[in-house]
């Protein structure tokens, strides 16, 4: 903090009474303060001047949230709603103290009209391209802000460790390290270096901690992971994000081995602030403190769960739809249960905030802003070069792609005219249905093959929808009329616990259709629209070529399209472990034990397509891997290289993947970890020599005591098809 916005916070604060405290501590959703009811109000949305009044004036509420229905807005509207509450709060109150507002801006500026949609996260993972992360988080940033709301939910840091979990679309994927370097990108890019300018918001990392690992693969429920576990692969990636400057975190919503996360102290305080230093704001995730008495039982009252939550470190709730948490604890504090001095510890944060976000002089928009680049071509742009990087061919049989533009073809599959499917959640609405009608300006992959190739060339037939058998025979009908089937399949637009699962199979409608277009025995190009990585081993081996498009945006339709006709080279990377059986979801970083044939059974590791797998339409060939020296000590370098070439030929783009597994440990060992990757770009027969350094502290892993350790030992490094030997020696 500096020290003019530290002068200025204590000043404010000293001024402060206890209930006013409270009320910055308090967040509230918007419907609170509308005509109508909570989740119902009025339309058109209007404000109701009571209710400003009891939550603004009355109750002092520093934070609002959310969308007034449920539909997107226009900027014009945006402003509006935040400049009247700016006006009510800082006219009409005794401090003056700006409203912090505060958007799930996941992929874009999620509830704004003609706002730029890139792909969801998973699919910013798979371009394993930290730069278009940065770009990314940039044009959101510019385009909230250009909504008049400085602070977005996102990035989502979270590990997502099982397939089946619902939110994996909103991750960076299974891996710590690809997702600490994509998080820490995209920091940058929204905050910059100065989060008061025009086109900077403030971030906050989701969820802090261990959300992506619930035993039962739902969303919401509980989490059992070690301490040594949780450690060593879920915190790696907040720390990165950290480090790049986060502002704000947002709490796990689940509880981790019994305890409620919004009740535990040692992770909330002891972890996050004494041992990792955090000095941001930390918020609650929708309701998650009235749930530690109504869903947890771990409070006998509301008010306990209060008082539990306060203790724990939350600096703010996200109450969200009444005043109770304002009531309990002002009556904690008044009472001597909670004292003052805890109140200002988290005032102090939300009121630095508010100032570096430079919300007292420009609460809505900053003067002379004019956001000319909302919706431009320029960022259409960026949001298509981060679909086509995204965009992940994972098999190919016989060059099946690219097609021909000449070739006669039939699309089928409900996918193919699905806008929800492109966007997924968080995309206009929070479930992302509305983008069937906020989306018309845009084309589905039905239209976009049109485009491409003309309506003579395409024959449509729907085959199914989601899990709903169509007329199949229509479908082999049409199909003996064409050379090639595009067959579209995959999942709807869901977020949240709305997208819980009971099979991750996909569902029997859009198997059928893809065994019914196999039997007509012409080739078949498979489209994947899904969230997480639904299973296809019924079918897969019988499909020349796949395309996993993950959910890529208001672009992805074009970008797939011109992968399929060879205008693009694909160069996406599977940031996940493709499962090929239900009960079969190990990560890529699995231990031995988990690959070993044991007297005659099946390998277990045997998943559909591997993390980090993803084909090109070029040829890279690597060399030897160079090893400066094989034997070092826990201070040095691992200096290597090698050599990269283009075999084939047209231009392509290849993610060099490290991996290194450590031989022995005192705790089972993965049997190899990603410690390192760069995007290159090759012409047709160009060669390039590679240079890595990776520190050998990198190398370490926490022990049953919860330390991080790094072992004498013997080590193998993995690059491409390549693998050196090395050893550490500690002097």
């Amino acid at each position: 903090m500096s020290n003019k916005i530290s002068q200025l916070v204590d000043t404010l604060l000293k001024k402060m009474t206890i209930k006013e405290k409270v009320g910055q501590m308090t967040q509230v959703t918007l419907d609170m303060v509308l005509k109508g009811n909570v989740y119902e109000p009025e339309k058109p949305f209007a404000f109701d001047e009571k209710k400003l009044a009891e939550v603004l004036l009355e109750n002092h509420v520093g934070s609002i949230l959310n969308v007034p229905t449920s539909e997107a807005l226009t900027r014009q509207q945006w402003y509006y709603v935040v400049s009247t509450l700016q006006e009510k709060a800082m006219k009409g109150s005794r401090l003056g103290i700006p409203v912090l507002y505060g958007i799930d801006s996941i992929h874009g500026a999620s509830y704004t009209k003609g706002t730029t949609f890139f792909p969801h996260q998973i699919g910013l993972a798979a371009t394993w391209n930290p730069s278009i992360a940065k770009e990314q988080g940039a044009v959101t940033a510019y385009e909230t802000r250009a909504s008049s709301i400085p602070w977005v939910f996102a990035p989502v840091q979270d590990i997502a460790r099982t397939p089946t979990w619902s939110r994996i679309y909103e991750t960076f994927g299974e891996d710590p390290y690809l997702s600490g370097e994509m998080g820490k990108a995209m920091v940058n890019g929204f905050e910059g270096d100065d989060i008061s300018r025009f086109d900077k918001v403030a971030s906050c990392l989701k969820h802090f901690l261990g959300y992506g690992l619930p035993l039962s693969g739902k969303d919401r429920t509980p989490i059992w992971i070690p301490e040594h576990f949780l450690r060593e692969y879920f915190l790696p990636s907040f720390q990165a994000a950290m480090d790049a400057g986060a502002k704000t975190i947002m709490i796990n919503s689940g509880e981790i081995n019994g305890v409620p996360v919004h009740a535990n102290k040692e992770i909330l305080t002891t972890l996050l602030r004494d041992e990792l230093g955090f000095e941001g704001l930390a918020v609650t995730d929708w309701e998650d403190i009235k749930y530690l008495h109504t869903r947890h039982r771990v409070a006998a009252t509301h008010k306990e769960a209060v008082r539990m939550a306060i203790d724990a470190g939350i600096d703010m709730s996200m109450v969200p739809d009444d005043l109770s948490f304002c009531k309990h604890l002002v009556e904690l504090v008044n009472e001597g249960t909670i004292t003052e001095e805890r109140l200002d510890v988290s005032v102090r944060r939300i009121l630095k905030l508010k100032y570096e976000l430079g919300l007292f002089e420009n609460p809505v928009l900053k003067e002379g802003a004019t956001y000319d680049k909302f919706g431009s071509q320029e960022f259409l742009e960026k949001a298509k070069l981060a679909a086509v990087e995204s965009i992940t061919l994972l098999k190919n049989e016989d060059s099946n792609l690219p097609l021909s533009k000449d070739k006669k073809v039939l699309i089928t599959g409900w996918v193919a005219e699905s806008m929800p499917s492109l966007n997924g959640g968080w995309s206009y609405d929070w479930q992302g249905a509305t983008s069937v009608e906020f989306a018309k300006d845009k084309i589905n992959l039905r239209q976009a093959i049109e485009n491409e190739i003309g309506k003579n060339n395409v024959i449509f037939s729907e085959g199914c929808q989601y899990d709903e058998i169509g007329n199949l025979e229509d479908a082999t009908e049409k199909a003996a009329m064409v050379d090639h089937i595009i067959l579209c399949l995959g999942e709807n637009s869901y977020t949240e616990f709305m997208g819980n699962v009971n099979d991750l199979d996909l569902p029997r409608a859009q198997i059928k259709l893809a065994q019914a277009m196999i039997k007509t025995g012409k080739p078949i190009t498979l489209i994947l629209l899904e969230g997480r990585p639904r299973i296809i081993s019924e079918f897969a081996d019988d499909i020349e070529s796949i395309l996993l498009g993950y959910y890529p945006g208001q672009e992805g339709a074009s970008s797939i399209s011109d992968i399929i006709f060879g205008k693009i080279n694909p160069s996406g990377k599977l940031p996940y472990t493709y499962p090929r059986f239900s009960n079969a979801l190990m990560t890529y970083d699995h231990k031995h034990a988990e690959s070993v044939e044991l007297q005659g059974s099946e390998i277990p590791f045997n998943p559909q397509f591997e993390f980090g797998h993803g084909l090109s339409y070029t040829i890279f060939e690597y060399g030897s891997i160079m090893l400066e020296k094989d034997t070092m000590n826990d201070r040095e370098d691992l200096n290597f290289s090698f050599s990269l070439k283009n075999t084939g030929s047209r231009t392509g783009k290849e993610v060099v993947q490290v991996y290194i597994g450590d031989d022995y440990a005192s705790i089972t060992p993965a049997v190899k970890r990603l410690r390192a990757f760069r995007k290159i770009e090759l012409q047709a027969g160009e060669e390039q020599k590679i240079d890595f350094a990776i520190p050998m502290k990198q190398l370490s892993f926490v022990n049953v005591q919860n330390e991080w350790i790094l072992e004498e030992g013997t080590f193998k490094l993995f690059v491409g098809n390549q693998m050196a030997e090395f050893e550490l020696k500690n002097d």
